[in-house]
């Protein structure tokens, strides 16, 4: 028997590698049908999660990856603020 805590494990949209979900970054469809980052992880919605690398978050805007995982148009505003976020990440 494990005495450890469960730690959540999630899927890279991009890259298809599974991590740590505090390792990675999630945005989440709204119920109004508009994508948005989730710097809480406990936004309501559907949610997809993407690495916090700037190769993974071109390759899922290069093949469209969020769009598909979540029903809904990405806008450039959102990829400009994933990378944003994941350079904040990196530097820290």
């Amino acid at each position: 028997m494990s005495t450890g805590k469960h730690i959540p494990m999630r899927t890279c949209v991009a890259c298809r590698t599974a991590g740590d979900k505090r390792g990675l970054l999630r945005v989440v469809r709204e119920l109004a049908g508009q994508a948005v980052y989730d710097k809480s992880g406990k936004m309501n919605g559907r949610g997809a999660y993407i690495c916090a690398s700037e190769v993974c978050i071109q390759l899922a805007k290069k093949q469209r990856k969020l769009e598909r995982s979540l029903k809904c148009d990405i806008s450039d505003e959102l990829i400009t603020g994933l990378l944003q976020e994941a350079v904040s990440i990196i530097d820290h």
